[in-house]
């Protein structure tokens, strides 16, 4: 989907992911102590940034739809809190160096050469000590899962994920398989993404 297409879709909902974080997001975020500034890369409507900013982080949140950061902006005061919004898009946005604590890409599902230079650039923003959390769509989704794009080479494996990130010389802590409970008019099903957490060794780069 291209820009034009994602502001379409988001223009034809009101929030089309919800307010609240992310399951995966909170559940290993939670509680966490901010150090410094997070960036949410593809931040969508910002309901991970919002929550991020409302644990306390400095947040700078990027989509590349028009449409989704309006939604973020509106949400956010309405929620009391800031956020630095940005309308970029990831193939050419080069934030500052060893800038962030915090990374987050949350189901930004590129193809390998394009997904390996978003990779790169959220590692060179790290600072050290800093750490990468990822979530997103496996490829066994389109087999054994439910919902999510249905063409692989957008999907994640643990390992390709796992394999880019250590030779980007991060420390990569988890990289699995999880699943994620889903309605639908069927009944309940099962959404099999992949979860991901990397660190910066606190020698830098």
């Amino acid at each position: 989907m291209d820009r034009s297409d994602w502001d379409a879709r988001y223009a034809a909902s009101d929030l089309v992911w919800g307010a609240d974080p992310n399951r995966f997001v909170e559940a290993e975020l939670k509680g966490r102590a901010p150090q410094g500034r997070a960036l949410d890369l593809a931040c969508g409507e910002g309901r991970n940034a919002i929550w991020l900013a409302e644990q306390g982080w400095r947040v700078t949140a990027v989509d590349y739809s028009d449409v989704a950061i309006e939604r973020g902006r509106k949400l956010a005061a309405r929620r009391g809190v800031e956020v630095e919004w940005l309308c970029e898009d990831l193939a050419t946005y080069a934030p500052e160096e060893g800038a962030f604590g915090l990374v987050l890409i949350g189901y930004l599902q590129l193809p390998g050469d394009a997904m390996r230079a978003v990779l790169a650039r959220a590692a060179a923003v790290l600072a050290p000590g800093g750490e990468l959390f990822m979530i997103g769509h496996a490829r066994r989704n389109l087999a054994e899962g439910y919902g999510g794009p249905s063409h692989p080479s957008v999907l994640w494996t643990p390992e390709e994920i796992r394999d880019a990130l250590e030779a980007l010389g991060l420390d990569v802590e988890r990289c699995e398989e999880v699943e994620r409970p889903v309605e639908t008019p069927e009944g309940p099903r099962q959404a099999i993404d992949v979860l991901v957490r990397a660190l910066r060794n606190g020698d830098g780069p």
